[in-house]
């Protein structure tokens, strides 16, 4: 059962699409991954070896509330040995000390027992153990998957666009009864904000939070307790309610484990968004966002990309074509990583100047342009944010703009719009509201999209087909250059980035040819994706 229905590929374009250019845009996109991915091969990271403990069930922390895979982690890269991955210290442990890898983390956190010092068993006996505990594991996290199945059988998969409403206390409890209360007024999904600069932490806070600022750290214990609220809400509402959480910054692929474990249904899990708006070294994210996404791939997890954010700092008219450009790269590194169409969530954002002239049909050209071209797509699209005011009755129209738009090119996940977005964090009165505005056009111009065409050589028309020729002229200067070289002279969003700068580069290791990863050997298989 899947969590959003396909859209017909054969639908006629409306927009008179070159698709002949939009093959050529998808195979220089596919170029620029396939290059990159040399590098990703070749490379490991301190976040995704924590990744790899965490898979095999070692969670927890010591006297000072260091978390045990960084613990177990630190002191084999404190020894050089990460080169051949935290996995066959784990798996030589194993079957030195016959403990489990919980039990044997403990012991390291306390000094009792230095993995780097144990004389190293016959590598395909330490492969054998360890991929009979990953297996163990990963049967974990399909059962996760089986279980969202069964309440999607029961409860139906909604048609139409899903209302994504924030939660952002800081207070996970808190955060529980306004989520509870959103699923009663509409919502369809419920992402909880993170904390912020959560995403600049080399490590993920332990247990249930309540003291975060400006969102709610993500932690495995608060995403078990809210699965369970909105579980709990769902069977009242005979409705499957969906679960969103911030799977980036320098503990992604940690963080996508996490939520594996505890069915969460999205993430947002964006390849560039660290590299620009976080300052995060581009080599550290680059390689940790195929395991991440390997992980929610194999979890059925929909990912959501974050070119909407780009238009906060470039102007959404003359960038446009970047947007589209980076859809299409961050398509490519999804697929590689096993991700289906249908769990592509790629991103955009209703976000041209309200006084510029036609602005709406700019906007509409742009969705129905991402529509046409991902069409499978669950495609996320975004509230205005940058031009909003104190001006609630104009805020709360510019919304209503937006929701016509998602209906009007059959959007899938509408992150829903706020009359208050330039004033506080949301009351749960501003989010009934907003959620009955957007219940109200959606329901009024349900079968919109299948009434109207566009004027041939019009201005939407044109304005679609523009964007399209200059997001492929883009690639091929990107393909020309690399990713890393692109990033570095601020193509996207206007902002650079040095390849050997930004936080977490320390992080990135080189692998030895001994290097081994179970979980990636056993979800490549299992998906058919390639990959070391």
């Amino acid at each position: 059962m899947r969590l959003v229905k396909e859209i017909e590929k054969t639908q006629r374009s409306k927009l008179n699409l070159d698709f002949s250019i939009v093959e050529k845009a998808r195979k220089a996109a596919k170029d620029i991954a396939l290059d990159t991915q040399k590098f990703i091969d070749q490379h490991t990271t301190t976040t995704i070896e924590r990744t790899v403990c965490r898979l095999f069930g070692i969670d927890g922390v010591d006297e000072f509330d260091v978390p045990l895979p960084n613990i177990l982690v630190d002191k084999i890269e404190k020894e050089n040995g990460l080169g051949i991955g935290a996995a066959i210290y784990i798996g030589n442990a194993v079957l030195h000390t016959n403990l489990s890898p919980q039990e044997i983390a403990e012991k390291v956190a306390k000094d009792e027992l230095d993995l780097t010092k144990l004389p190293l068993k016959d590598i395909s006996e330490i492969k054998a153990t360890i991929n009979i505990i990953a297996q163990e594991k990963l049967a974990l996290i399909t059962e996760k998957k089986k279980k969202r199945n069964e309440l999607l059988k029961k409860y139906g998969v909604k048609e139409g666009p899903l209302i994504y409403v924030i939660v952002a206390t800081g207070n996970i409890y808190e955060d529980i009864i306004q989520a509870q209360a959103a699923a009663r007024q509409g919502a369809d999904v419920i992402a909880v904000i993170r904390s912020t600069v959560q995403s600049l932490l080399d490590y993920v806070p332990y247990g249930a939070t309540t003291e975060g600022f400006g969102g709610t750290y993500a932690t495995q214990e608060n995403f078990r307790l809210m699965r369970k609220a909105l579980d709990k809400v769902g069977e009242e509402l005979k409705r499957y309610i969906l679960l969103t959480n911030y799977c980036s910054g320098l503990c992604m692929p940690e963080i996508a484990a996490m939520g594996a474990f505890e069915r969460l249904d999205m993430m947002l899990n964006d390849a560039l968004y660290g590299i620009l708006f976080r300052d995060i070294n581009m080599k550290r994210t680059i390689v940790d966002q195929y395991f991440s996404r390997m992980i929610n791939a194999y979890a059925g997890v929909i990912i959501n990309t974050g070119e909407d954010n780009y238009l906060t700092t470039a102007d959404a008219f003359e960038a446009a074509h970047t947007v589209l450009a980076s859809q299409f790269i961050n398509e490519q590194f999804a697929s590689f990583a096993g991700l289906k169409e249908e769990q592509m969530g790629l991103g955009h954002a209703f976000e041209m100047n309200p006084d510029l002239e036609n602005g709406f049909l700019y906007e509409l050209a742009q969705a129905q342009m991402a529509r046409e071209i991902f069409p499978n797509a669950p495609l996320k699209y975004m509230p205005p944010t940058k031009y909003m005011t104190g001006n609630i009755f104009k805020g709360h129209v510019q919304d209503a703009l937006f929701n016509i738009i998602t209906i009007m090119t059959n959007q899938k996940i509408h992150l829903l719009g706020m009359l208050t977005e330039a004033i506080h964090t949301p009351f749960m009165s501003d989010r009934a509201l907003s959620i009955e505005n957007t219940r109200y056009i959606f329901n009024n111009l349900k079968s919109i999209s299948e009434e109207i065409i566009f004027k041939q050589g019009g201005i939407i028309e044109k304005r679609a087909n523009d964007v399209l020729h200059k997001a492929y002229k883009l690639l091929k200067e990107i393909e020309k250059e690399g990713l890393f070289r692109t990033i570095e002279k601020g193509i996207f969003a206007g902002i650079k980035r040095p390849i050997n700068s930004g936080k977490g580069l320390e992080g990135v290791i080189e692998k030895e040819k001994d290097y081994y990863n179970p979980f990636i050997e056993i979800i490549s298989k299992e998906l058919s994706i390639g990959g070391s």
